[in-house]
């Protein structure tokens, strides 16, 4: 049987009670943030995620003893699936074969710029009861970020995971593809189409350089930079002004997250093919523990007919590509385009309630509510 929502924040907040109890005043004061409410700038913090190897705010591996090292990641681990856990914890490790794959060399005025040890978990309020309370842990390629209310975790999203190399060379002719699945399915699939279809799922001929939504902190149809990728700090990318995707004009418009899906809808598949859709979506909707991820909805041929496929770029193995699954309460985006496509972007968003701000909204006014009718009796 599926863990509930109840009982995976159970699990959170006593790994997460766990670890706090560790941290030493100065440790706190980095770890800790507001607690999630509806106060601009505190949300504006919590709500602020990057994928980059950008200050993702929290406390760093590096500032931690090898035993608080053990807490973080038994936290990071209640919030995953099995699958999700082992994943997150490759990518971490590909740090240190990217920085072979750039011949140890990458200087960006830091002790180490390919770092397994830099990346962030910080606490958002106090873990456990029914007042919210969140967390966010990041670094290079890793954004997971929660929120719990009364008791249950309600927001899972936005979940990016990366890779780089997306492919790497392991000893007996096998290879090391985290998120390859990801990537076989689709292609897979869209291969599969007939010509009238698969004319409508390709949205454009070349793929763009990154996922359309960035790190924006909700979805919505506009242009994000280069510079929204990275805090302000040092080190900033060149080109900071570009737009992420590396397109313009008309074909930045022809990626354009609107309200209308794009692509073909998976109600105008064949049964085949929507084995295939469904099974795609599970290597991003099964990150997370059961009882937490929304795959079952799926089980609903209604619910499947809405997720829409769009595809850009070549179709051919090897070759730089992007992908969308989009869908009433589901944003997919895949691009896989830099060092030789070798170079893997998979994000699963809610548009609705990334970061679980609606349900947040109506606990606070429910609370405020309960309050007035106190007060006035």
């Amino acid at each position: 049987m599926a863990d509930t929502g109840l009982e995976v924040a159970t699990r959170m907040a006593e790994a997460a009670g766990t670890w706090l109890d560790s941290l030493d005043p100065g440790q706190r004061e980095v770890a800790v943030g507001p607690a999630p409410g509806l106060d601009g700038d505190a949300e504006a913090e919590r709500t602020r995620w990057f994928y980059t190897p950008t200050d993702h705010g929290g406390l760093t591996f590096h500032e931690q003893r090898p035993a608080q090292h053990r807490m973080v990641m038994r936290l990071v681990a209640s919030g995953l699936s099995e699958a999700g856990y082992t994943t997150v914890a490759t990518v971490l490790g590909l740090e240190n074969v990217l920085d072979r794959v750039e011949g140890f060399s990458v200087n960006w005025g830091r002790e180490r710029t390919r770092d397994p040890g830099r990346y962030y978990l910080r606490v958002f309020g106090e873990p456990g009861g029914r007042r919210p309370w969140g967390w966010r842990f990041g670094g290079h390629h890793v954004s997971l970020n929660y929120l719990v209310v009364d008791g249950r975790v309600v927001a899972t999203t936005p979940c990016f995971l990366g890779a780089d190399p997306a492919a790497a060379p392991l000893l007996g002719g096998a290879a090391l593809r985290p998120l390859g699945t990801a990537e076989d399915l689709a292609r897979e699939l869209v291969r599969s189409l007939r010509p009238e279809l698969a004319a409508r799922t390709l949205l454009l001929p070349r793929a763009p350089n990154d996922v359309v939504a960035g790190n924006s902190t909700t979805v919505e149809d506009r242009v994000v930079r280069r510079s929204e990728l990275w805090r302000p700090g040092p080190h900033v990318p060149d080109r900071a002004g570009q737009s992420v995707t590396g397109l313009d004009g008309a074909d930045q418009r022809a990626l354009a997250l609107t309200p209308t899906p794009g692509g073909v809808p998976g109600g105008e598949l064949d049964a085949g093919q929507r084995e295939l859709l469904r099974a795609l979506l599970s290597t991003y909707l099964g990150r997370v523990p059961d009882g937490l991820s929304p795959l079952p909805r799926y089980d609903d041929p209604a619910a499947l007919d809405a997720v829409h496929l769009a595809w850009a770029g070549s179709t051919a193995a090897g070759e730089p590509h992007y992908y969308r699954l989009q869908g009433p309460r589901l944003l997919i985006e895949w691009t896989n385009v830099h060092r030789g496509a070798n170079h893997a972007h998979a994000v699963w968003r809610d548009p609705e309630t990334d970061f679980g701000g609606d349900v947040l909204a109506a606990h606070h006014a429910a609370h405020h509510a309960r309050q007035a009718t106190t007060h006035r009796s």
